[in-house]
Order: C-alpha cells, then structure tokens, then sequence
C-alpha cells in the first residue's frame, strides 16, 4: 500500500516523464518539418525533406488556391452547422420551391408611411395604402408558369382598391369601383372558373360590379378564395381537394346570413359567426386547445361551451380565438409552440390578432404587442417594439404599424439565400449539414480503405512468399467484384433491418472503405517490394532488429508519399461514390441531407428547367470539392516526386 507522499511522487515523475516525452514530439515533428534552425559557418544550409516538399507544392499557385478552397469548404460544412439549425423533417408547402430571395420583408417605399392593410400566406405578401395603392413583394414570380404577382391588373392600379388578399398561388383586390379582381392562378377556381374537378367557381355574381359598402372583407387560402358581406352573408370557392371543408361550409354559410369572419388555415377554412360561434363545418377539426387564462389542454368544443367569440386568426395546423370576456384560446395540431401563450395583466385583452404559417401575433388594448408560436426568423421578436397600433403577419414575418399608418418595423424572414427545394426546406441549411455528412463519410471510408490497404500490401510486400501469394489473391477477389452494384446491394440489404439511421450511416462508411482498399494494397505492395531488398533493411536484419518493426517502422515511412497522394485521390472518388449512392436512393436516406441525395430530386426535367438551384448549388459544392481535391492530390504527387520536372 503506496503512501500519500509517494503516491505524489509516483504522480510527479509520471507528469515530467509526459511533458519530456511530448516536447521531444514537439522537437522532432518541427525539425522534420522547418528544418535545423540556427547558423551554419561557412556549410551551406540544409533543408528537411519535408521543408522541400512543402516548399515545391506551394510553388504550385493552383493547388495552393485549391487547398484555400478545400480548407474553407471544411471550415464551413463543420463550423456553419453550429448557427445554421436545420429540423430533418421539416416542411412547408406554402414555402416550396421559392427562387433564391431575400426580400420577402422588404416593405416598398411607397407603403411605408401610410399602411391600411398587409397580408402574407406563402412566398409573397401584399399590402395595401390609405389611397388605395396595391403593392406586392417578396418572391412574386412563379418560375414554371411564369406569372408574377407584381404585374397587377390595370384594374386595380387605376381604380384602386379596397380590399386585398394573398393565398398559396394568388391573389385578390376589391377594387374602389366595385369590382372583384384576381390575378395569379385560377386553375381552382380561385378568382374565376374552375378547370379541375372538385373545385368550386366564383360565384357568378360576384364577377359583376359590387357595392363596395356592402362587402365586409375577402380572405385567400391555398387554392381557395372567400368573400364576407356585412349583411353576414358569405362566398366560398377554390379547391375542394387542398381545403377539405371547403364544401362542407359553403353549404352551411351559403343558406346562412350571419357570418363576421372567415380566415384560412393550410387545410381548412374555419367561419366566425355573428353569434359567437365557430363555425368549420366539420366535427373533430380542431380537438386539442389551451387557454391563455388556465393554461390548460382540453376538448376545443367543450370549452367553447357557453362562450363567444369576437375574432379570430387562423396559421398552418392552428387557430386562434378571442373570446368575449377577454380570454384567447388556440386549438389544432401544435408543433411550434402555439400552445404557449402570453400572459396578460389584470384587464388586459386583446383588440386583433393575425396569423402566420407558424405563428400569431396580436395587440391589446394596453398598446402592447405579442407573438407566439414558431420563432426560427425572429417573427415572434416583438416585445421591444412600442407604440405599435397594428400587428399583421405575413407568412414568416411579422409587420409593426403605429396607429397613424406608418410601418414601425418589420421582422422575421428575410428570405432564402439558395432558394427552397420541393417541400419548403432551405436548400442552404440542408446544403451545410449534407456537406458535413458527405465530408464525414468521405474521410472514414479513406481512413478504412488505408488502414486495410496498408495492412495487406505492406504485409504482401515485405514478406513475400505464401503471405504474398493469399493476400494477392483475396485481393484480386475483392477487385474483381463490381464496386458500385456491390454496394448498392449491401445498402439494400440493411434496409430490411432494423437499425437506426446512425448506424445505416456508419455501415455506409465501412461499405465504402472496406470495397476501395485493393488499388492501393497493390501499390503498397509494388513500393515495398523496391524498398525491401534496400541497404538499411539489410542493416536492420544484422541489428537483430524483428521483421514487423522493419516492415511498418523503416519500409513503411519510406513509401508514405505514395500513401499521401492515394488518400488524396480516394477522398474524392469516395465523395463522388457516396455522393452517387445516396443519389441512387441507395445511401444515406431523405430526410437527411447529403450532396448526394438532394441530387435526385433534382433528376427530373421540371426542375432541371425550372427550379435550377435545387439542383445547382449541391452540384457546385460537390464539383468544387472533387476538383479540389484531385488538384491538391496531382500537386503532392509532383512535389514528392523527387524525378519530377523542375522540383
């Protein structure tokens, strides 16, 4: 049993012996590669290997420029991750398939100071000025028809309108004059006859001149259109198949004279009736709610009961309620935190609210502005923000009006620096964390493929013989066995086990490296066979030194350049291997992202022709990578070529 004293000595001597040995390592990896330092009296001065070689490929300005590259693009792909989040099974279909933008809450001048109305529900938002002005930004243009929502119809521009409204793919005004106009897509019915089945026209009598004193409000929804008449009387038209109400309400509301409300949630329209009442046409839409003042779950239907509604607001999967003695309840599927509610002061309430796709927003009567909801742009942000007379929420953003018209500040979403692909997913965030992937996969399948490689040809190389003959041959076995339809066989097979997606990735990467390690087990193997019958080896054996030291400790440095430049060239075959697996559908699997598989959705000619980012900025970034590397691997070969041309 040690004492305490020299338990300290034990752990004293063990510390020095440590720092000792680490500045010998230290020592030596300088002066292999900086060389000896100092001065040299009347001797020329003497270069390490390793200064020459580094020396001769930074004589190389294109591999020099392509290491930057490489090294920036692994900084990026490693470090981008921790500030870009990325949610694997996120969608959107009111976001997809948008341009690369980032204006989508850049208000026009000309609306600033004198804002009477904004409304977003996907891509682009409109807005509307006290003099009756229409304006639309954001992504307006709809790259496969070609219509842009910023060519209002002369109509509007003229007259000026009333009453405006955005939806998924158009939109409506009431102009001053009385007319009802639309612009956009009207394949549904949005705003005239529909050309598919089960979708509902526009009312022919709203294609006449209206009373504009007799028109209380119009909302848009996805592929849907409604139109509320003060006299409580309301209008429902679009696509039957995007909102699954659509027709059960407009039977209900068409007989009906006593609507206040209709607003649109992704899926499904929802009606706020003069009595109070919520009106959807459906039982059992919206079960689960909280309320803001017991802040508890329970049936929707149930705590309605004996409660009246005076407005509403409606985002992707949710609605929110205001109710009469002052209390807000949300109900609907809850994914992004609708379900925590502000909490008010004793007589405060809520004078409007507005939905987005994932959030609300709303001002009491105290002048106070909140936001709840899904806060991944900073679209619930408000608290700072004062004197704030309206509130309105576009899609992901969120617009701060004082109560004489003049935009306080806008917020949320700017836009989408590489666009979105077909289900409203950043192309830029899936393109940091599918690189970091790809990256991943890459440099385990090489370390894999080295590690073996080496193992069989040094082994091959040095001792000769039986040994050479059973390794050579296991060798030839595995290269005569066809490489990519191999591992497309391997992938498919772990499909059919349960294993999780992490461990499908590791496999991927033991498939890869285990299937690319024969090329340089011979190359290896032809190297040391050169080096093996060398003087220093010779010597080695008359020191007694044993035959494995000699193979990995004195041979196998000598042949490392080799090595170095392989590693090279295999990290970038095994970047486009994988790369190639996963777009196959034979890699790493949707919905996590890598270079690969975000390729194939792009294999079709829509989006090709149309959407030529979804499938541009994974192609450049895979394409910079591999040149990248090929051109670094050729420079290290030169360099460490001592026969090379001019080195």
């Amino acid at each position: 049993m040690k004492t305490d004293g020299e338990k300290k000595n034990f752990i004293k001597r063990a510390y020095g012996h440590t720092v000792s040995a680490l500045k010998r390592v230290f020592r030596w990896i300088k002066r292999s590669i900086f060389g000896k330092q100092g001065e040299w009296d009347g001797v020329e001065k003497i270069e390490s290997p390793t200064r020459l070689v580094v020396n001769a490929f930074l004589r190389k300005k294109a591999a020099v420029a392509a290491l930057s590259v490489l090294v920036g693009l692994f900084l990026f792909v490693f470090l981008a991750p921790t500030f870009v989040g990325l949610d694997i099974n996120y969608t959107d279909p009111l976001q997809q398939n948008l341009a690369p933008v980032y204006s989508l809450r850049r208000v026009p001048k000309g609306l600033k100071k004198e804002v009477a109305y904004i409304d977003g529900f996907s891509g682009f938002t409109v807005g509307l000025s006290k003099e009756g002005k229409v304006f639309v930004w954001g992504n307006t243009q709809d790259k496969l028809s070609g219509r842009d929502m910023q060519n209002i119809p002369d109509g509007v521009r003229t007259s000026g309108a009333r009453y405006v409204a955005a939806g998924k793919d158009h939109l409506l005004a009431l102009t001053k004059d009385g007319y009802l106009v639309g612009w956009g897509d009207d394949s549904c019915g949005q705003y005239g006859t529909a050309e598919v089945l089960n979708a509902i026209s526009m009312p022919k009598e709203l294609t006449e001149k209206l009373s504009v004193e007799e028109v209380k409000g119009i909302s848009c929804g996805y592929q849907a259109s409604a139109l509320v008449k003060t006299d409580g009387k309301a209008y429902l038209w679009g696509n039957m198949n995007a909102v699954r109400n659509l027709s059960k309400l407009s039977n209900i509301i068409g007989a009906d004279e006593r609507v206040e409300k209709i607003v649109f949630s992704n899926s499904a329209v929802i009606a706020l009736m003069k009595d109070g009442r919520i009106e959807t046409g459906e039982k059992g839409l919206f079960l689960s709610a909280v309320s803001m003042k017991n802040g508890q779950q329970s049936s929707f239907n149930a705590y309605m009961v004996g409660r009246k509604a005076v407005d509403i607001a409606a985002d992707n999967k949710c609605i929110a309620v205001v109710t009469e003695d002052g209390d807000l309840v949300v109900a609907g599927a809850f994914e992004n935190g609708e379900d925590i509610l502000p909490s008010l002061a004793q007589g405060e309430y809520f004078l409007s609210i507005d939905g987005g796709t994932r959030h609300f927003v709303g001002v009491t009567n105290f002048g106070k502005t909140y936001a709840w909801g899904d806060n991944a742009y900073g679209q619930t942000n408000v608290e700072k923000y004062e004197k704030i007379g309206v509130a309105y929420a576009g899609a992901l953003q969120t617009y701060l009006v004082d109560g004489e018209g003049k935009l306080i500040k806008s917020i949320g979403l700017k836009g989408y620096v590489m666009g979105t692909d077909g289900r409203g997913r950043d192309v830029f965030a899936r393109i940091v964390h599918g690189g970091k992937m790809t990256m991943t996969i890459g440099a385990v399948a090489v370390i894999v493929s080295t590690v073996i490689g080496v193992l069989v040809g040094c082994t091959a190389g040095y001792f000769g013989g039986w040994v050479d003959l059973i390794l050579m041959r296991m060798t030839e076995i595995f290269s005569s066995i066809p490489f990519l339809p191999f591992a497309m066989l391997l992938s498919q097979i772990i499909k059919n086990y349960n294993v999780t997606e992490t461990m499908r990735i590791f496999i991927i990467m033991l498939i890869l490296g285990a299937l690319s390690w024969t090329g340089l087990a011979r190359m290896i193997r032809g190297q040391v066979l050169a080096e093996r019958e060398k003087e220093f080896v010779i010597a080695a054996r008359a020191m007694g030194v044993k035959e494995r030291k000699i193979a990995f400790r004195h041979v196998l440095p000598n042949v490392v350049s080799v090595l170095f430049v392989s590693m090279t060239l295999d990290f970038a075959g095994c970047l486009l291997t994988e790369s190639s697996l996963s777009y196959l559908g034979f890699g790493v699997q949707p919905p996590q992202p890598t270079w690969g598989n975000m390729l194939t959705g792009s294999n079709n000619s829509t989006v090709i022709q149309n959407y030529w980012w979804q499938w541009l900025f994974p192609a450049l970034f895979l394409s910079v990578a591999v040149i990248c590397i090929n051109v670094i691997g050729d420079a290290l070969r030169d360099a460490l070529d001592p026969k090379g041309k001019g080195e």
